[in-house]
């Protein structure tokens, strides 16, 4: 995944629910642009509280190990 696909689906209007896989196995759900945010290595993704609301965690995926995004629909 590189950086420019990655700011594509970030800032795409209107933006999609995406999730995130992870070469671990691992799936993150981005809900909004705000939830996440492009770093030099990675993506750094704001977990949603159980209600979907941002929480104060963060979760920091190396481009080297993200194995896909995809958009989703999120109820």
């Amino acid at each position: 995944m590189t950086i420019e696909a990655l700011r594509q689906l970030l800032t795409r209007q209107p933006f999609e629910p995406m999730q995130v896989k992870m070469s671990s196995g691992e799936v993150f759900e981005i809900r909004q642009p705000e939830m996440a945010a492009i770093a030099r290595g990675g993506l750094i993704i704001i977990l949603p509280d159980a209600d979907g609301s941002p929480s104060d965690k963060v979760e920091f995926c190396s481009f080297l190990h993200i194995a896909g995004v995809e958009t989703a629909a999120f109820a």
